[in-house]
């Protein structure tokens, strides 16, 4: 009995215990399987970098205001002497200028004077006309080689003075060496230089290569460019009578293109039409000298003129000390006039001629 009793209860005890397994397992199989806990992400955080500072240029032309070169800047000048007739058409280099003089001579003609500081490369140069004394005084206030073929009689005087430092076409030292002739023109529409010439006959010269230290800018340019408040001036018209020129201002570009004989100008070693930024009218009082042919030009004293730039104009006036002191511009608050960096083209306006000149706000009124 004792033995039957023992047995049930291991009998109990076994099935309890495999009951109890049973449910374990049960309760197992229906749990939802834990995922094991994932470590969060870690994502690579990029710190920005500030970027880098845009360089500013250090340098700056004395011609344009425009960003150049340091040995730009120590670079002496050349002014040359063009001639603007239908004959002599086109010029050549005349887009590497950095200012243009287009100055009134007799019979109703004039004459374009380039000032550059860049001028290599070029194998035609021209074509180069003779020497009037107004443009012998504007090459002295840039420190300028003065490059012409010849010179007018009052011209001749003045040059005796060495004034400036000239290569003169006339000059049989050095004729040969830095001017020549071409044959696809008649003389005397036909005499050019080049890069090397130049170059040749300020050495045969001794002429110094290097601007003197103390010459000032021509113009004092603005930081950033800028519209004036103004009056519109689409389309601006000098009054000179044989090339009859105009300007028409372009604003996807910001500059004023230029035309004459109907025509654009155009520099025939880069096939582009000329363009500048600024256009300066300078009043200028005039007469004849004894005979009554040659013009007289004074550029000392003062008086008015028109600054034209970026579509607009305004009015200005001009002070020139002495023959030898640089020109200065001012608005009519008489504040120095900022001119805007870019090419300049200045025309002397006779003040006789004055009220000739056409200032249209709109191409359309203009009817070109």
């Amino acid at each position: 009995m004792k033995k039957n009793k023992a047995l049930k209860i291991s009998l109990g005890i076994l099935a309890l215990s495999v009951a109890f397994a049973g449910a374990l397992a049960f309760s197992g199989c229906n749990k939802k399987a834990q995922k094991p806990k994932q470590k969060p992400k870690v994502e690579n955080v990029v710190t920005p970098q500030p970027e880098p500072e845009e360089e500013k240029p250090q340098f700056f032309s004395r011609l344009t205001g425009l960003p150049v070169k340091e040995s730009t800047t120590k670079k002496r000048p050349i002014a040359v002497m063009i001639e603007n007739t239908k004959a002599c058409q086109p010029h050549y280099g005349i887009n590497k200028a950095g200012i243009v003089y287009e100055c009134p001579v007799e019979g109703g003609i004039t004459r374009e004077m380039g000032i550059f500081e860049n001028y290599s490369g070029l194998k035609r140069f021209g074509n180069v006309r003779s020497c009037r004394p107004y443009y012998v005084y504007i090459a002295k206030e840039f420190d300028a080689v003065y490059v012409h073929f010849g010179q007018s009689t009052q011209g001749k005087q003045l040059l005796a003075t060495g004034i400036v430092d000239d290569l003169n076409g006339l000059d049989g030292s050095i004729s040969s060496s830095v001017f020549y002739r071409t044959s696809d023109k008649a003389a005397p529409h036909n005499a050019y230089t080049s890069t090397e010439g130049i170059k040749k006959g300020m050495k045969m010269k001794n002429f110094a290569t290097k601007i003197k230290s103390e010459t000032p800018s021509h113009f004092t340019f603005a930081d950033e460019e800028y519209t004036p408040e103004g009056k519109d001036a689409q389309v601006i018209c000098p009054y000179f009578f044989d090339n009859k020129p105009y300007f028409i201002y372009d604003s996807s570009s910001g500059k004023y293109a230029r035309y004459e004989f109907s025509a654009p100008e155009k520099d025939a070693v880069d096939g582009k039409q000329v363009k500048v930024k600024n256009i300066i009218f300078q009043n200028v009082p005039s007469s004849t000298y004894e005979g009554g042919l040659k013009l007289n030009i004074p550029l000392t004293g003062k008086g008015k003129g028109t600054y034209f730039t970026k579509g607009k104009m305004v009015p200005v006036t001009w002070k020139k000390d002495s023959d030898k002191s640089i020109t200065h511009y001012y608005t009519e608050d008489g504040k120095e006039l900022k001119v805007n960096p870019g090419k300049t083209w200045v025309c002397l306006i006779q003040e006789s001629q004055a009220a000739k000149n056409r200032i249209y706000a709109t191409v359309k009124e203009s009817g070109y």
